[in-house]
């Protein structure tokens, strides 16, 4: 018994050490989906399905206002049968100016269901701007990596970023302070300003007729000045809204659920689905359609 007791005891601490020694790499505990999203999986149907349809099933966890640190409480969307992919990307999502979590909750389940683990959040107040967003999404991702259910699964060097409008601004903002942060989705983004150079893989989206934040004032000029690898979207005939809960979740998830592997999971059987490989400007529900240092 005291043998068993031992050895029982030397194979977890062995454990605890290897798993303590690959999240401080940030890299060998990183098997990524790749390693367990079956290739027959990955198909442009199974991308295009709403809400928690990927190959992971999806568990939530409250995060209070009380308990949060540095944003405004929101929920953790997890894959509950991703054991054997090794440390998973952690991405959080913020909404825009006077706007709350259920306006881009649905990414959550979305991306939870490919493999990531996903915060999505409020803010502090819903009149915070760009700035306050950007620290609020690092906060976000903070609470993630520590987080007693999720934390021991999120590769804190693999992080990604979501806003919407003035959220939008945050992620932007967010890209250029925090190295970790391999790619942002910034959907109708506002920012008003200077947010530093941004070099971080962006998949950018824009809607026709917004008249809060202007394609051509706000997208086109964000995703002109971005450097690295960049893909746009404009959503034909869309208002500010055009990428929030009810709209066109089908059209923007699946090249959300690509971008994010591609980048933050480094997984390249995703890059069918972007930039040269993939014509999303021929959807009668896309307007514009552009990229740049895609693979």
């Amino acid at each position: 018994m005291i043998k068993k007791t031992l050895l029982s005891t030397l194979a977890t601490t062995t454990g605890a050490l290897v798993f303590s020694m690959a999240v401080a790499a940030g890299t060998s505990a990183n098997a990524a989906t790749s390693d367990c999203i079956a290739d027959s999986a990955i198909n442009s149907t199974a991308l295009s399905n709403t809400g928690a349809s990927g190959p992971f099933s999806v568990s939530t966890k409250t995060v209070s206002r009380s308990s949060a640190n540095g944003f405004g409480g929101g929920t953790i969307h997890y894959p509950t049968n991703a054991g054997g992919c090794g440390l998973l990307g952690g991405i959080a999502v913020v909404p825009g100016y006077v706007s709350y979590e259920d306006s881009i909750k649905w990414w959550g389940p979305r991306l939870a269901s490919w493999g990531f683990v996903v915060i999505t959040i409020n803010t502090k107040t819903i009149y915070d701007q760009p700035d306050s967003r950007a620290t609020q999404l690092s906060a976000a991702l903070d609470h993630i990596i520590s987080d007693s259910t999720v934390g021991s699964m999120v590769n804190r060097n693999r992080l990604g970023a979501i806003g919407w409008s003035m959220g939008g601004g945050g992620a932007l903002k967010l890209a250029t302070s925090r190295s970790a942060v391999r790619a942002i989705i910034p959907q109708a983004p506002y920012y008003e300003g200077s947010y530093g150079t941004m070099n971080t893989p962006a998949f950018m989206i824009g809607c026709e007729w917004d008249t809060i934040a202007p394609t051509r004032q706000h997208v086109d000029v964000f995703y002109n000045n971005a450097s690295g690898p960049k893909m746009k979207i404009e959503v034909n005939d869309g208002d500010h809204s055009c990428a929030n809960s009810g709209y066109n979740e089908a059209l923007l998830g699946k090249p959300g659920i690509a971008w994010m592997q591609r980048y933050i999971h480094g997984d390249t059987r995703f890059n069918q689905f972007l930039c040269a490989k993939e014509n999303y400007g021929s959807i009668y529900r896309v307007s514009d359609y552009d990229y740049a240092n895609c693979p």
